[in-house]
């Protein structure tokens, strides 16, 4: 039996062992990039949301100090899509979650050069309503609900989130909401910050 020094047998066995552990499936996990990366291109003026995780969407600034979420809403048109989209979503994909007694204060801009669009936030209930009504919280809509302010103006409100459920983030124009133009709102007395989700598309 031949024997080999232990000199020679650290040669050959550590650039093995280093070959072995670069390509473990750990490590190949760590370096792929997510699925999110390889999305389509932002369209201009829509909010930059590829890639970013579900607790830090650029358009959702959370002050814990002062109790107050900031949201910045586009509404945008995509071709082949049933309805418009709110900052890239739509038919409910993105949750916005607020802890319950946070102030909400948004600026929302319709970037849809064809349509009139709204948003006012309605409690959710088996069905989406026709078309958008009494905010569910005092001041919690833009203005002109149902007919939609024109193409390319903006609004902005405050409202205080004072009762836990769920809500539509929906637009009021008729048959908006229907098709598919909101988001999900959560009033969570157990969060501490408010923060957003995705769901699985």
């Amino acid at each position: 039996m031949m024997s080999h020094s232990p000199c020679l047998l650290s040669r050959i066995m550590l650039p093995l062992c280093a070959g072995l552990l670069a390509c473990s499936p750990r490590e190949q996990a760590a370096a792929t990039p997510p699925a999110e990366a390889a999305s389509e291109p932002v369209r201009p003026g829509a909010p930059d949301t590829r890639g970013v995780s579900a607790d830090s969407f650029a358009w959702l600034e959370a002050d814990s100090a002062a109790r107050t979420a900031t949201l910045e809403l586009v509404v945008s048109r995509k071709a082949g899509t049933p309805s418009a989209l709110i900052n890239g979503y739509r038919a409910g994909e993105a949750r916005i979650v607020i802890p319950l007694g946070w102030t909400v204060k948004w600026n929302w801009r319709s970037a849809d050069s064809t349509t009139p669009h709204s948003l006012v936030v309605m409690v959710q209930r088996e069905k989406l309503p026709l078309e958008g009504g009494r905010p569910s919280f005092s001041n919690a809509m833009t203005r002109m609900v149902t007919e939609g302010l024109p193409p390319g103006q903006d609004d902005q409100s405050t409202f205080e989130a004072e009762e836990a459920g769920w809500y539509w983030m929906m637009c009021g124009v008729p048959g908006h909401g229907l098709n598919g133009e909101w988001l999900e709102l959560r009033v969570d007395p157990e969060s501490k910050t408010a923060s957003a989700q995705v769901k699985k598309r």
